[in-house]
């Protein structure tokens, strides 16, 4: 039975993969011209494979970073112009054509919107001056967080993560103008203080555009106010817990959580009213902490702090000085990037984020074979098998959680290209001439949406990315795995290649994705989605053990001097990149049905496999968006996901004859081995 059912996995993964007919001459799909010879792989495997692209590449002016991802996406942005453009010449275009044709020619008249000057805005900017105290507050910010401005606190719907066949109201912390709380409070680090004290004066330019005559002490004010927000918020480390996160609290108690603040006019002017009787309090105490600052500050700072954050929101939508000031320092100073991208990517970018599922429809109409999503879809289905007989195997779990395990597994939903329905933007309203208030009825509509679930049976459809995204995702309270169309493309998908760089591509992404519904995190959910501890303690206290190691391991990684990469923050990618590759792997080595793979290259099936898995990596940073990534991004730099990954593989020691002396040699039991 066994034999059975690993020969017809065989064929299903050779058939989904497309491998060349005997005939055809096999095509190794790795850049092997990037080799550096001079380092070893046993020594340096990243730099090894990647070595002469790292030497010679040089970053885009317009970029912060680059590399396979960034690269993909640089190959899609064309495509979208085109599509759009040939929309711009056309007559007579109705619907989602009309307004994607419209925003973008909204946002392409420059000399309109140099001509407007900060005139879109004046009724928004009347509208902050004009409240006479702070009992005004959640009425303003419930009006503004609807129109897409950034407000100390966020509220939206989403599933129940307890209870996950019916929608919630959520609150959470938000508010900074910098990425990440450690700005303001970390004055030991050189490059932080000097970034917080770069954004102050970013602040006040931007106020003195807008006509203030005190801006700078008004920016001291404001810097103030965000500190002792920061102060208050969780770190992303915290945040990364979905059961400390998960605080359902009765809106009626919502004064008992953080008195002194009018939380059911709050929850009303955003438009949950009578809706629910309950919200989920993403963090406690940071609304004590907003409590805190609102009876702190006075009333004129407030009103300074929505001022800048309406013209954070809008400044890149406004004329050149206003773009040109936001570019210099959201742009240069945090991610040091020295140029901006020309408009007309601007533009497309503008598109994507308000009509993106209507311009996703006309990509993958144009540039998405109906063949390569079921080619997916038997991909998918063949490395749940590979997960399936990983857990079978697993040596530190117990019959019982493995038989939850499976259980959840069998009730994984993927989703492979595109949406089966396309989100209607039918009330969205666009006028050709009114870039500002297309965005921000953008944004209405989509605060509109997404509040009008609450009381409505869960989407099932409903997608968190459009098909033109070069990434991937899994989300725990659906269960479900989403790969967009854009991300099944070389160097992830490579139809002309071999099997073996496939599955270190796009295999080890599936197997990635699969692999979240079982890191620290989408393991306290269930298969239904539900947060439920479906672990014994000795299999739960095996598993902290082996994610404790992961932590240690990736804790030693430093990109930079003085900046190492966060274990705890990263975790839960690196669980997913360790195990992903890991079932990839199993995988490739089922598809071979026993028999030896193709040497192609002089280079072995497995070793092409690795190298696959490392070539997707290949990357470049800029100092300045390191930092940003070292304090903000869950995922660890590109170099520590190759390396870091493999030296936890048995197969890759096996595969390139790395033993004990190598720089990439870890001791077997000192290796961390989970799914």
């Amino acid at each position: 039975m066994k034999r059975h059912l690993l020969s017809t996995l065989a064929l299903s993964l050779a058939a989904a993969f497309g491998t060349a007919h005997a005939a055809d001459a096999p095509v190794s799909g790795i850049d092997t011209q990037y080799i550096d010879n001079s380092v070893r792989p046993q020594d340096d495997f990243f730099v090894h494979l990647n070595g002469k692209w790292l030497a010679t590449a040089e970053i885009p002016a317009d970029k912060s970073s680059w590399g396979s991802f960034a690269k993909l996406r640089e190959d899609t942005l064309p495509q979208l112009h085109g599509i759009i453009e040939e929309l711009g010449k056309q007559k007579g275009l109705q619907g989602d054509e009309q307004k994607i044709a419209g925003l973008y020619a909204s946002y392409m008249d420059e000399a309109k919107l140099d001509q407007l000057g900060i005139k879109p805005l004046a009724g928004e900017l009347a509208r902050v001056n004009a409240i006479k105290d702070k009992k005004a507050l959640p009425a303003l910010i419930a009006h503004l967080a609807k129109s897409g401005v950034p407000t100390p606190y966020a509220v939206y719907v989403s599933q129940d993560a307890r209870e996950s066949t019916r929608y919630a109201a959520y609150m959470a912390q938000s508010g900074l103008g910098l990425p990440d709380r450690d700005y303001y409070l970390k004055k030991d680090d050189a490059k932080l203080a000097d970034a917080l004290a770069k954004y102050e004066l970013h602040i006040a330019k931007i106020l003195a555009l807008a006509g203030s005559k005190d801006a700078a002490a008004q920016a001291k004010h404001i810097v103030a106010l965000e500190t002792a927000l920061a102060e208050a918020q969780w770190t992303k480390v915290e945040n990364r817990d979905p059961v400390k996160r998960y605080n359902k609290t009765d809106i009626a108690k919502l004064a008992d959580v953080a008195p002194g603040y009018d939380w059911k006019a709050a929850l009303a002017a955003a438009g949950i009213g009578n809706k629910t009787g309950y919200v989920i309090v993403s963090q406690p105490s940071y609304l004590q902490g907003f409590v805190k600052a609102v009876n702190d500050t006075d009333l004129a700072t407030w009103q300074a702090y929505f001022t800048w954050q309406v013209l954070r929101d809008a400044s890149p939508y406004l004329s050149k000085p206003f773009a040109d000031a936001h570019f210099a320092f959201y742009g240069t100073v945090l991610t040091g990037v020295t140029e901006q991208p020309v408009r007309w990517k601007r533009g497309v970018g503008v598109v994507e984020g308000a009509i993106g599922e209507g311009l996703g429809k006309l990509y993958v109409a144009k540039y998405f074979p109906a063949d390569r999503k079921e080619r997916m879809q038997h991909l998918v289905e063949n490395l749940l098998v590979a997960y399936k007989q990983s857990i079978d195997t697993l040596d530190w779990m117990s019959p019982e959680t493995k038989k939850e395990a499976q259980a959840k597994l069998a009730k994984f939903t993927p989703k492979i290209g595109y949406p089966d329905k396309w989100r209607d933007y039918s009330t969205l309203k666009i006028s050709q001439d009114d870039l500002v208030g297309n965005l921000r009825r953008a944004a209405e509509f989509d605060h509109a949406r997404n509040i009008a679930k609450l009381g409505k049976p869960i989407d099932r459809t409903e997608w968190g990315m459009t098909p033109q995204t070069v990434n991937a995702y899994y989300r725990s309270t659906a269960n479900e795995i989403v790969f967009p169309a854009a991300i099944l493309q070389p160097p992830f998908f490579d139809a002309k290649a071999d099997d073996a760089v496939n599955y270190g591509g796009i295999g080890a992404v599936i197997g990635h994705e699969i692999s979240h519904g079982f890191d620290d995190s989408g393991s306290q959910s269930d298969g239904d989605g539900n947060l439920r501890n479906w672990w014994t303690d000795q299999d739960r206290a095996n598993f902290k053990a082996k994610t404790d190691a992961l932590v240690k391991q990736y804790d030693g990684y430093s990109p930079l001097p003085g900046y190492n990469v966060n274990g705890r923050l990263t975790l839960g990618e690196n669980i997913a990149d360790n195990s992903g590759l890991a079932i990839a792997y199993k995988a490739y080595r089922i598809s071979l049905n026993g028999k030896p793979a193709p040497v192609i290259d002089n280079l072995t099936g497995e070793q092409r496999l690795y190298m696959g898995w490392s070539q997707v990596w290949r990357s470049k940073m800029r100092e300045a968006q390191q930092i940003v990534q070292v304090k903000t991004d869950p995922h660890s730099p590109g170099q520590f996901r190759s390396n870091g990954t493999l030296v936890n593989q048995p197969g890759f020691y096996e595969a390139f004859g790395v033993k004990e002396g190598d720089k990439m040699y870890v001791k077997p039991e000192e290796r961390v081995i989970i799914w």
